[in-house]
Parts: structure tokens; sequence; C-alpha cells
């Protein structure tokens, strides 16, 4: 019983949809995925830079 709510948590095929992913299937799918990281990497970059002013 104290494994629950990782159990609940784990994703099986009962609980599979046919919905948009986050996890790339196909390569051209994980260009908007790096492409929200560079912006997110570049954000924390220039408030770095930023910061030390």
């Amino acid at each position: 019983m104290k494994y629950i709510a990782a159990l609940l948590a784990t994703a099986t095929p009962a609980l599979a949809h046919s919905g948009a992913h986050l996890h790339p299937h196909e390569a051209n799918s994980a260009l908007p995925l790096m492409a929200a990281l560079a912006v997110i990497v570049a954000a924390g970059f220039a408030a770095f830079l930023w910061s030390r002013k």
C-alpha cells in the first residue's frame, strides 16, 4: 500500500489516449520541444546576465 501513489502515476496501456503527447514518436515532433528548451535556456542565461549588473 505504501507504493500506491507511484503505481497510480505510472502510465499503463489502459490509460493511453489518442490525443497530443509530449514525448516524440517521430523525428519531426521533437523539434518544438527542442525549440522550447532553447527558449528556456536563453531566458535563464539572460536572467543570469541581468542579475550580475
